[in-house]
């Protein structure tokens, strides 16, 4: 599938802002699922983009700029071909032991309650991890329901499996909780999925989980779908959780009253 994306972020300020550092990922790379025919990123500043790749693998362009900052318009745009694999990763930056993808973070601590949840599904599973796994996703996505107004970026595991609602990047620290407290290594993953059935612009990018079974290696897993990811997505980021692959992370001297939008517009430029 060849798809073109665009991802527009725009920042705003009531009172300008004297300085703002940022760190960008927004770059996907090539992988044997999917294959960057063209990218680019544009910053509506006057400013210099730093490349370079983070610990877990990811492309990252950090920049700074100086006030006055009235607004900052960040816009990532390109075309990837995509591959079906049935939701196996092939040919990632795997730098880490899969020790470190069992590691709970502040976001996907499980609870009491998230590990006797994760014990019952792997008990009815007979303890198979990949069954497992996709049983929690069956799971997830039956009993959560999808909210973009309740939560916020610094919503934990725990509290999202108490609200019974949330986003795709909550159903995914609830499946990674969930997950590495049945010891099966776990992984946070940030990109795009592009739905044919709409032409709409969206107001964020989309995330989803990697498990990683003995044998056949890191598989996709989609809650918020209830699919293991397909040509339809496009990676771009991965880490223990949503601050290891959030797109834009930064901070900003001076300013008041920050307002931002964000739209993501994905097109399917080949034949269905």
């Amino acid at each position: 599938m060849r798809l073109s994306i665009t991802h527009e972020t725009t920042y705003s300020y009531e009172t300008p802002a004297s300085y703002a550092i940022q760190t960008l990922r927004l770059t996907p790379r090539n992988s044997a699922q999917q294959f960057v025919q063209e990218w680019r990123i544009d910053v509506s500043q006057d400013c210099r983009l730093s490349p370079v790749e983070d610990p877990f693998g990811n492309l990252t362009h950090s920049f700074s700029i100086d006030g006055p900052i009235e607004e900052l318009v960040i816009t990532a745009t390109g075309e990837v071909l995509t591959e079906y694999s049935e939701g196996i990763v092939r040919g990632t930056k795997e730098r880490f032991p899969l020790s470190l993808f069992l590691r709970d973070t502040e976001l996907t601590r499980p609870d009491p309650d998230i590990r006797e949840f994760a014990r019952s599904i792997s008990c009815g599973e007979g303890g198979d991890p990949l069954a497992t796994l996709h049983a929690l996703m069956r799971r997830i996505h039956a009993e959560w329901t999808y909210d973009k107004e309740a939560t916020d970026p610094s919503t934990s595991a725990a509290k999202v499996f108490e609200q019974r609602h949330g986003v795709c990047q909550d159903f995914a620290h609830l499946f990674i909780a969930a997950a590495r407290a049945l010891d099966i290594p776990a992984r946070y993953v940030g990109g795009y999925v592009f739905d044919p059935g709409t032409t709409e612009t969206h107001e964020a990018g989309h995330a989803w989980v990697e498990g990683f079974v003995a044998g056949i290696g890191w598989i996709g897993f989609d809650p918020t779908h209830e699919v293991c990811p397909t040509d339809r997505h496009v990676r771009i980021a991965s880490g223990l959780d949503y601050l290891d692959a959030a797109p834009i992370r930064g901070t900003r001297y001076g300013g008041t009253g920050e307002s931002m939008k964000v739209k993501v517009a994905i097109t399917r430029l080949d034949r269905p």
